[in-house]
Parts: structure tokens; sequence; C-alpha cells
């Protein structure tokens, strides 16, 4: 079956959605500590490529994100998450084998803030939101009237009703609350939550979300549409395909629907240059040689320089730890992968100046 065209470029939005394999559930523990892996995934995701989130939800089999990328790189953050949280919750569940089912969806949405009238991208934020409603795990009942508030695992309860200081640093919530005509404040906040329990109450007795504007259904574009928006952000999305159909040296592309794009070379020359700049300042601060391949050198054993780089280079790049392990001269992946996790649970007293000095860059 063809596969969507990943078109990225910087200041992009997404609806991104995946579900499991075969339906499966994506959570399974009862404590919920599985949606507690997700969202510290998601953060340390977000640190490493600069994605804002706009709004999440987490349901039992799938997911929903509201993303914005600053840099054209959807395809390699988006990778490094469901891998990662895969492998980190089969090692959970003694379990093996892939977790989600094909790939993941992502909508192109429209960015027409301050447009006036209804926004594409404030119905989509209520779309996502309202999907614990949708689903039937908020009962709006006449007696007993639940609140959106109730559902622990959404941008909602997690971010939109907190003050600033207890939110994620990658949830837009601030620009969210703006984009309806709220300030962050206290009472706003209330509002904006008053608000979307008013919708989930209106829309008991119908499907919540059902949107359109200008012809455009919502739902219909998100299962099977390709964006969410004006004719004249469709047109302008053609011509991003366009260019890259030309630069593929391909013909006659007009539709993303064709081979797959993963959009890699962009998103995986901007994380060589970030690593690049990385190994550099590593060479600098810890005033070290590289060898003829341009290559760390092989550390003597307890100097922790080549596995600090290593560090920086996992929490702020999406590089793969093959390509780690190699210019670091420190072995194979797994040993990058285990290094790494020793050093970040290393005491400050445990490390040098140069090391402590390190931890505090901003890359």
């Amino acid at each position: 079956m063809p596969r969507q065209v990943r078109i990225e470029y910087s200041g992009a939005f997404y609806h991104v959605m995946a579900r499991g394999n075969r339906l499966d559930p994506i959570f399974l523990s009862p404590q919920d500590e599985d949606q507690e892996l997700f969202l510290k995934t998601l953060d340390e995701a977000c640190e490493q490529t600069g994605f804002r989130v706009w709004a999440w939800v987490l349901m039992k089999n799938h997911y929903h994100l509201v993303l914005e990328t600053p840099k054209a790189n959807l395809v390699a953050g988006m990778s490094w998450l469901q891998n990662t949280y895969t492998r980190r919750f089969n090692a959970r569940h003694k379990l093996w084998g892939r977790l989600f089912g094909d790939r993941y969806k992502s909508i192109l949405i429209e960015d027409d803030r301050g447009g006036g009238g209804s926004s594409y991208l404030s119905t989509l934020i209520d779309y996502v939101h309202l999907n614990p409603a949708r689903a039937g795990l908020i009962a709006p009942g006449k007696d007993q009237a639940e609140s959106l508030l109730d559902y622990p695992w959404s941008s909602i309860s997690r971010g939109y009703a907190l003050a600033t200081k207890k939110r994620p640093k990658w949830l837009a919530a601030e620009k969210g609350l703006e984009l309806f005509g709220y300030k962050d404040t206290a009472k706003n906040r209330r509002h904006f939550v008053e608000r979307l329990d008013g919708r989930m109450m209106a829309e008991a007795a119908e499907q919540c979300g059902l949107v359109e504007i200008e012809g455009q259904t919502l739902n219909s574009s998100l299962r099977r549409g390709w964006y969410w928006g004006s004719e004249e952000f469709k047109e302008a999305m053609l011509h991003q395909l366009e260019k890259i159909s030309t630069e593929r040296g391909k013909e006659g592309a007009s539709l993303p629907i064709s081979r797959d794009y993963s959009g890699g070379q962009q998103s995986k020359d901007h994380h060589l240059q970030q690593g690049e700049a990385i190994i550099t300042r590593a060479v600098e601060h810890f005033g070290l040689s590289l060898d003829e391949k341009a290559n760390f050198p092989k550390m003597p054993r307890g100097d922790l320089s080549a596995v600090a780089t290593a560090w920086a280079l996992c929490r702020h790049t999406t590089l793969p730890q093959r390509w780690i392990a190699l210019r670091l001269s420190l072995g194979s992946p797994g040993n990058v992968s285990e290094r790494v996790r020793r050093f970040e649970r290393l005491k400050s007293s445990e490390l040098g100046r140069t090391l402590k000095e390190w931890k505090t860059l901003k890359f």
C-alpha cells in the first residue's frame, strides 16, 4: 500500500496519531506506570528536537499529539519517540517485537492564529481534548456530570488547568489559551475547562469533534486526509511536495500518497551538523585530539569525557547510538546506552569541575 509522504519544514504543525499493533493496548501497567513512561519519553524527545506540544491525550490503545516543529525534524523526532518507548515498554513487560501498528499518521495543520473566525488549529486542539468523552471514558451525565479534568491523561488535567510552573516546558499551554482568547490566569484556565465541559455536555448525544470549516470536515480529514486547512494552505503544501519531488528526481508526484518520503536527508543533515558541533565543543572543553578518522581516541579507564559527550549527543540529537559509538570509540550501541545511563545517575559530588561544567552547558 502506498505510504503518505512526510512534508517537513520549520514551524510546521501536525496532528500525530499512532495505534497499537493490531489495536492492542500500548499502556498495560495497572498503576499507570506506562503512561508516565510515555510522558517521560515524550519529554526527552521534545528536549532533543525542540518539539512544542499544543495538546495531547493518551488512550488505551492509541495517542494523539498536536505538534509544532520549530525545526524540520518530525520524522527523526517521532522515530526516536516511538522506538524508544517501544524498547522501554518491552523491557518493562518482558515482551518483544513491534508495539505500534504500521506508521504513525501525521496530518499537516494550518497555523491560522490571528485569522479570526473558526481556527483550524483551535478546532483540532478541542478535538484532541474531547477524545476521552468521545470514547465514553468521561460521562457527562445529568445527575453527576464529570469534567474533562477527571481524565488524568491529557493536556487538560496535566497542563492547561495548571499554573505555569507545574506544566512541562514543552507544552505550549500559554499560547494555546491565547488562541482561544484567554490570558494565562487561574480564572481564565478555569473558564477554558468550563468551555470544554460545556461542549462535552452539548455534544453528549452526538460524536464529539465533528467540525466543518469551509466545507471541510475535521473528522474525515483526520481519518482519510493529509491536511487540515484552507485551499491556500493546501496549495502551499503541494508546492512543498513539488520541491520534494524535484529534489528526489521524481516526476508526476502531485499528492502525498505515492512513494515514501521520510524527509530524512534534511533532518539527518541537521542532526549531523548539531552532533558535529557538540563533538567540536567537547574536544575544546576536555582538551582532546581526534584520531586520523576524526573520531575520539580510546579513553583510559576512568576518563568520562567520551561518555559525557555521548550523554550530550543522546540528549540533544536523534543520532543513532551506532554512530555515536563509532565516533566516540565506545564500542557497541549497547555500551553507549549503558554508560550514558550510569553517567546520568552520577551525583554532582562524584564529578570533577570539568564534567560539572559540561553538564550545565547549553547546546
